[in-house]
């Protein structure tokens, strides 16, 4: 064969290799996400921005105005994620890894017959209970970040990330099947906690028996429990004042 007809063939042979193995990214990289029945972005942001304002005082430090929202779908793939300012560098940055693991720990730890909303974990995950370092199991993944002026973020994959706080709750469709998890943050976690069930309320994907079968306790002023969670900086539950994080002890 002649030596310039070779280094054709063997060019034309790369170039389609490597044509080959960029669609095959592309595709893997782009594929769709079972997202159906779960809110996208515009919705997203809407919910945030009505739950301020749907069920009386958030509490917090920003009374839950400067929020990050992460949705994942039963896969616990990324469907979509925003904040509620329209300039989200006026969340905390930190909060969107937050979201999209509170999203997904509320999905991967919650079944059609038992809603588990993040904030119901604390005292499980706490050192001396019975799942302490469960968090070491599924790490997030740093690749799943967006800057917060866009980027892929990791949509249409699986983020992970555990996180054991209020904010994050699983999501069912009208026939009480859990279909993702909704996790929310950018103020302490109770006022989270506070903004994530309101939207979820208002997204109508309640569980089955009920929008507060997940809700945060506090002991007190609820009995003693083993899901109770700690009060935080001006708590607030359902619009009712519950108090405030317990000052540290020397």
């Amino acid at each position: 064969m002649p030596r310039r007809l070779w280094f054709f063939l063997t060019a034309l042979g790369l170039l389609s290799l490597l044509a080959f193995f960029s669609t095959a990214y592309s595709s893997f990289a782009d594929k769709p996400s079972n997202c159906q029945g779960l809110p996208n972005e515009s919705q997203l942001r809407a919910f945030l921005v009505a739950a301020q304002t749907s069920g009386g005082t958030v509490g917090g430090l920003f009374n839950g105005t400067r929020m990050w929202g992460a949705v994942v779908n039963r896969d616990g793939e990324v469907c979509t994620f925003v904040t509620s300012t329209t300039d989200p560098t006026q969340v905390w940055p930190g909060s969107q890894a937050i979201a999209k693991s509170k999203a997904y720990t509320a999905n991967a730890f919650s079944l059609d017959s038992l809603a588990l909303s993040t904030a119901r974990l604390y005292t499980f995950t706490q050192p001396g209970h019975s799942l302490w370092s469960l968090g070491q199991s599924n790490p997030f993944d740093p690749k799943a970040l967006a800057p917060p002026s866009g980027g892929s973020g990791g949509k249409n994959q699986i983020a992970g990330g555990l996180i054991f706080f209020g904010g994050g709750v699983p999501l069912y469709n009208s026939s009480g099947q859990i279909i993702g998890g909704l996790g929310v943050s950018g103020d302490t976690s109770c006022a989270d906690h506070e903004i994530a069930k309101r939207v979820r309320n208002l997204a109508s994907l309640n569980p089955p028996t009920g929008s507060l079968v997940d809700d945060i306790v506090y002991s007190p002023p609820d009995a003693p429990s083993v899901f109770a969670h700690p009060k935080c900086l001006n708590t607030y539950r359902n619009g009712i004042f519950i108090g405030n994080e317990t000052p540290a002890s020397y």
